[in-house]
């Protein structure tokens, strides 16, 4: 019978054979390996932050910035009514001071007249005169003209008393208004210069303005004419405290909208607030104002369709946007 071969691998090929995989082996290990280093090495540890998000950054922190800007118009109102009223008064306590000193001198030459000279050529004819009734004549006349003298002086007093006490109340309230002012004053620039810092981050861009749609179903011809300013301020520029023509903050575009309809608002969201008739949302119309936010720290010109035309914030120009992007407070209608 015969013997089949046995057929054999050589020790050297078996050996290299093994040896192919396993260097096989550490080559997938090694790439594997470096695509994820390169992957690791490609991804930043901090992403750098998108426009969108420092845009939010910015608005964030506008809203802490914007009620400290209505809070510094209110301030500014109210000086400026204080201080007329303080001129009004000063206007008025000025003749009254002057009517106070000339009765005084009056009063003061009566009684320097008796009291170094003594009784007048007059009276000392009287004294000396038998006729009683005409002594009694002088001095009744006499009494009545002190009197008289008595009482203007004391009306003058009370009146000019009056207008001191009020101009004093108002003075103390002009000066915890000013102080009150360049607190306010400093606290937004502290806020602006967080908000310029987060803008010299964002890269330049175009930002686009849209113009006011075709407006129907407008109340009134102040509202009509409102509206029409209002949009024709499209892409003007944002600046804290402005009232136009050039610029403006969310209040000044509304006060600078009605008033060319002849319709005066205060530069203060809080009192337009008030100076316009309460609106449901259900029956809010092109020019009503529509606020935001439970301090009504923001305010636009509705203009329908849940559109508006305002003031945004630095940054950001006059512009026509929803009124969803903020919580509404409610509507007012002025005039």
């Amino acid at each position: 019978m015969a013997t089949m071969p046995l057929h054999r691998h050589a020790p050297g090929r078996a050996s290299r054979a093994g040896g192919l995989r396993r260097v096989a082996r550490r080559l997938v290990v090694l790439v594997a390996a470096a695509a994820v280093g390169a992957g690791l090495l490609a991804a930043p540890a901090y992403a750098e932050p998108s426009v969108d998000e420092i845009e939010a950054q910015i608005d964030k922190q506008w809203r802490q910035l914007e009620p400290t800007i209505e809070q510094y118009n209110k301030v500014r109102a109210q000086l400026k009514v204080n201080r007329k009223k303080s001129d009004d008064l000063q206007k008025k306590i000025e003749p009254l001071a002057l009517e106070t000193e000339l009765a005084m001198n009056r009063v003061a030459d009566l009684a320097s007249r008796y009291y170094i000279t003594g009784p007048s050529y007059e009276l000392g004819a009287v004294l000396l005169n038998a006729k009683p009734d005409l002594l009694g004549e002088q001095m009744a006349f006499l009494e009545r003209l002190a009197a008289h003298e008595r009482q203007q002086i004391e009306g003058v007093m009370k009146i000019r008393k009056k207008y001191d006490t009020q101009k004093s109340k108002l003075d103390t309230l002009i000066a915890s208004q000013e102080k009150q002012e360049k607190e306010l004053a400093a606290k937004k620039k502290q806020i602006d210069a967080e908000i310029k810092r987060l803008e010299r981050s964002l890269p330049v861009t175009t930002v686009k303005t849209t113009n006011c749609p075709t407006i129907n179903g407008v109340v009134s011809n102040a509202a009509r004419t409102a509206i029409r300013t209002a949009c024709a301020q499209v892409g003007k520029p944002y600046v804290w405290g402005a009232t136009g023509p050039n610029s403006f903050d969310c209040s000044g575009l509304t006060q600078y909208a009605y008033k060319s309809a002849g319709i005066y608002l205060t530069h203060f969201t809080g009192a337009q607030w008030n100076e316009g008739k309460a609106i449901s949302r259900a029956d809010a119309r092109p020019g009503d104002l529509v606020f935001f936010f439970s301090d009504l720290h923001h305010v636009g010109l509705y203009l329908g369709n849940n559109q508006m035309v305002h003031a945004p914030r630095a940054g950001k120009p006059v512009n026509v946007s929803p009124i969803t992007t903020m919580p509404v407070a409610g509507f007012r209608r002025p005039g």
